[in-house]
């Protein structure tokens, strides 16, 4: 994070730029929702129609449905495979490889590694980078931050979403939450005790100390009541609405447990679902209150996973999880990196100016390839600015793909980098080209069998279940050749050699 913001006081008449108030935009963005969690087909059939499997019957999200029902999905949409990467890879429009927080963040200790780059971006976003947010804010808008941040270490600055262009903050705290339960002070000490995660307290929430609610529901609350008085004052809204749920702890939403009691699922998977569900109750909730304020037409919604599924449904490198595909938050394959995307205008109104701008078709599916650092140039070409020019964005914009077309111009590529350990696996990069995939493992293992390499060609294994890499040997010279230059192009650090200095960096055959 070397680029900051430069004076943008000019920018900040966009709202008498046109005779139309700016559209009000909101992030939904739920932790630990793969892209099988809900009721909500992504994932599509030769002919690129949407395919109900088992897990969307399992899951009950009818407001994810009502969602896509005015909007548009996309079944290729990838994100890093854990949280604050994509979390800042969404306020930068920078792939993680490129800022260098390719980890979790760690509260209060440097969680690299054994072999970790010792120069990784633990301390995340700090006072001053560029950001969605800081953009925003300096172009008129209301910016609010709702729920987990995770932006950086409790100590540093970017742990506090004010200091990254959020002028209003409710949470905002790293990792998981204490507690879900109003009665447990949402894991802030309860007669002084300590919680069960102690340290992990959601603060903001004072007032709901003791209650029966619970936590994705008192966050729906200040959201609501947030949106509420920036419409009172006339002003457009950026609402960054981050939910805890669905990530551990694993404590069940008890409006919603009697749903799964016969499901023949373990008691976790579900309590898991009752997370979801309660997700999706506040979606609902979110639309509903826009409806009722008046603002829905002029209001565009992304809604989105930040990795893949930790659904406690079997070992993280099988098809289980995220079935049909493979996979788990942490892990290489794609059940780690895809997630649920949906955009949509809030109600559809023809006569608005920014949905003639940026129209999107009501239960459609995008099948091809985007990512999650693609909201930046978007949301920004949308409200009428541009980053700093000499902040890269990797990010490009969806306007086309929104529409429901296919984009040429578009290379549909994506690259993760997790050079670290421990988690689900270790050490490795990914990067996809249209339907081939390779894996590059810096230290093998029996998780990798044995070898440095792994290519899938996910047009005709979306399973991930036929290492083509011995089959296949110009094939993987040229993804392995692309994996590279990316790499180096975005300046990624890497893994080290025992002695914590040599930096260990892939190799072609």
């Amino acid at each position: 994070m070397k680029f900051h913001l430069p004076v943008l006081a000019s920018c900040c008449l966009l709202a008498s730029s046109f005779a139309a108030p700016p559209p009000n935009i909101v992030i939904f963005l739920v932790d630990d929702m793969g892209i099988m969690d809900t009721s909500v087909p992504f994932l599509t059939d030769a002919a690129g129609k949407p395919t109900r499997h088992p897990l969307n019957v399992f899951y009950r999200t009818p407001n994810m449905e009502r969602l896509a029902a005015r909007g548009i999905r996309f079944n290729n949409f990838c994100a890093m495979s854990v949280c604050s990467p994509t979390r800042i890879s969404i306020l930068t429009g920078q792939n993680a490889a490129r800022h260098h927080t390719t980890n979790h963040i760690n509260a209060d200790t440097d969680n690299g590694g054994p072999n970790g780059p010792p120069q990784w971006n633990w301390k995340g976003l700090q006072t001053g980078d560029v950001t969605l947010p800081s953009l925003m804010l300096a172009n008129g808008y209301r910016t609010i931050h709702v729920g987990k941040g995770h932006f950086g270490p409790r100590a540093s600055a970017g742990a506090e979403p004010r200091n990254l262009g959020f002028d209003l903050n409710v949470g905002g705290t790293s990792g998981s939450a204490g507690s879900y339960y109003g009665r447990q002070n949402f894991g802030n000490p309860v007669n002084g005790q300590p919680g069960r995660l102690s340290g992990r307290g959601v603060p903001g929430l004072e007032k709901y100390h003791g209650t029966d609610i619970f936590l994705t529901e008192a966050l729906t609350l200040e959201a609501n009541a947030r949106v509420s008085d920036a419409v009172r004052d006339g002003q457009p809204f950026f609402l960054y609405f981050a939910h805890y749920a669905v990530h551990r702890p694993f404590q069940s939403d008890p409006r919603f447990a009697a749903h799964y009691q016969d499901s023949g699922k373990p008691p976790e998977a579900q309590t898991f679902a009752t997370l979801v569900e309660g997700m999706d109750k506040s979606l609902g909730d979110l639309l509903d209150h826009l409806d009722q304020l008046g603002v829905a037409d002029n209001t565009l919604i992304f809604f989105l996973g930040d990795n893949g599924s930790d659904a406690p449904l079997g070992d993280p490198h099988a098809i289980a999880s995220a079935a049909p595909l493979r996979g788990m938050k942490g892990s290489h394959y794609e059940g780690g990196t895809r997630v649920p995307f949906i955009t949509a205008w809030a109600k559809a109104s023809a006569s608005n100016v920014y949905q003639q701008r940026l129209p999107i078709p009501a239960g459609a599916i995008q099948n091809q390839q985007a990512a999650v650092y693609d909201l930046f140039p978007t949301i920004l070409a949308l409200t009428g600015q541009s980053a700093p020019p000499k902040h890269i964005v990797d990010g490009a914009r969806l306007d086309t793909l929104l529409s429901g077309k296919p984009d040429a111009t578009r290379r549909e590529t994506f690259l993760m980098h997790y050079p670290h350990s421990p988690h689900r696996s270790d050490y490795w990069t990914s990067y996809r080209d249209g339907d081939w995939k390779v894996i590059y493992h810096y230290f093998p293992s029996k998780i990798s069998g044995d070898s440095h390499y792994q290519l899938f060609n996910l047009a005709k294994d979306p399973s991930e279940s036929n290492n083509l890499a011995g089959n296949e040997p110009v094939k993987l010279r040229q993804m392995m050749a692309a994996l590279m230059a990316k790499l180096a192009e975005d300046g990624a650090l890497f893994p080290v050699a025992d002695d914590h200095v040599t930096p260990v960096k892939p190799q072609l055959l």
